[in-house]
């Protein structure tokens, strides 16, 4: 009812076929976590199991790095998994959350965007998109979230 949600305003209108190339949803009962965990064990786990990582995500993702280092001003910054698709020839930036959706993980990630498209992205590149991954989310929340945010960002689970 109330559409795409999961996805910001920007990203919607810098493509059509944006929404078929994410899901809302991912599963990763290929890790085998215990029932509670950490960041640092969903990205080993990740990086373990990237093949099927892969495989979830979907075609045309290229694995860059994790924890790829930006430095802003005298900073470093750390964003835990790193992608470029081949399709949409753009970076994808993975934040990943082991708990439930809040609005403020979308500052940090809308800041790794930011300092991906100054000082990373090439010129014949399209604008980096976020994907924030998150244990749980209240879509309504996520939808009041993204409905001012310019930065090409998602929400999934």
């Amino acid at each position: 009812m109330i559409g795409n949600s999961k996805l910001s305003t920007a990203l919607r209108e810098s493509n059509a076929d944006i929404a078929n190339t994410f899901k809302d949803s991912y599963v990763f009962d290929f890790l085998n976590l215990p029932e509670t965990f950490n960041e640092s064990d969903l990205q080993k786990g990740l990086i373990q199991q990237m093949k099927n990582f892969i495989l979830e995500l979907g075609r045309d993702f290229l694995f860059i790095s994790e924890e790829y280092k930006l430095q802003v001003g005298n900073s470093d910054f750390f964003i835990d998994l790193l992608f470029f698709h081949r399709g949409l020839q753009c970076l994808v930036a993975f934040e990943l959350k082991v708990d439930k959706f809040k609005p403020e993980h979308l500052g940090q990630l809308n800041f790794y965007l930011e300092a991906l498209d100054r000082d990373v992205k090439r010129q014949n590149e399209n604008p980096s998109i976020g994907i924030l991954l998150c244990k749980d989310k209240d879509s309504e929340v996520v939808e009041y979230a993204l409905s001012r945010s310019l930065s090409p960002t998602m929400v999934s689970e």
